[in-house]
């Protein structure tokens, strides 16, 4: 079993800190929570429709995503979560999940119960305000995302993830200029916009053809950062970022 240090926290206090001002004493406490730390292969699920958890997961390293199935068995994917992100935070009020958070690649994550992440949050008000905070922004892009889904275009909403995750990944350390991992297959882009894999595929070739970005070895690199933008129509007010992205993205922007 790995052992818990502050510096395992890292990527979920570096995403808290990108969205609201935490006190060094927050900081610390949130650094103290009891955690097991757990890896995963890829397409595992970590937590299904239905069940009752006891303890939220935070994810340390990797990719998991949150899904529901339909009937006929196609699945929808709902989110993306890299490291940083708390998939199942809504576990910790809500008692029975109503949708499954899965792995996509190998991935470690960490869990913490129920009643220390509850004592916490009483104990430091500016705890309850980052995770309070954090469920709002996670209402938000819920929003940007049924937006893409129903009013824009195919070419749009490709473009808008990729936009989205750049911001987001850079603002926990994981984006090297306009370039970074993005170990997703054709199938798993197409499950979270609503494409089929023949579309993303026309979609990607167009966006290389137009030299907006490359995509390489699981490797996005944003070519035009400006046209990509203009694509996706992507305004990134939802994200709510108080840690300005890299100086790069943010002159640009």
């Amino acid at each position: 079993m790995s052992r818990v240090t502050p510096l395992t926290f890292r990527p979920v206090i570096l995403r808290l800190k990108s969205i609201i001002d935490l006190s060094p004493d927050d900081e610390a406490a949130f650094e103290q929570l009891p955690m097991v730390i757990r890896d995963f292969p890829a397409d595992q699920d970590v937590v299904r429709d239905g069940d009752r958890p006891h303890q939220c997961c935070m994810v340390l390293s990797g990719l998991t995503c949150r899904y529901k199935v339909i009937a006929d068995g196609r699945r929808q994917i709902l989110a993306f979560n890299i490291p940083g992100d708390l998939p199942d935070l809504q576990s910790l009020h809500l008692d029975i999940m109503d949708h499954s958070v899965a792995t996509v690649v190998p991935s470690r994550l960490g869990f913490v119960p129920h009643a220390a992440m509850r004592e916490l949050s009483e104990r430091r008000p500016g705890i309850t305000a980052a995770l309070w905070r954090e469920t709002l922004i996670d209402g938000a892009t819920f929003r940007a995302k049924i937006t893409g889904i129903g009013r824009m275009s195919a070419r749009a909403r490709v473009a808008h993830l990729f936009c989205e995750l750049l911001l987001r990944l850079d603002v926990v350390g994981l984006a090297d200029g306009f370039r970074y991992k993005l170990p997703l297959t054709q199938t798993e882009l197409g499950d979270a916009l609503g494409l089929s894999v023949v579309h993303v595929n026309r979609i990607l070739q167009d966006l290389r053809t137009d030299n907006i970005i490359a995509v390489e070895r699981r490797t996005v690199t944003i070519l035009n950062w400006e046209q990509l933008k203009s694509v996706g129509q992507f305004d990134p007010t939802y994200l709510q970022l108080r840690a300005k992205p890299s100086v790069e993205i943010f002159r640009s922007g």
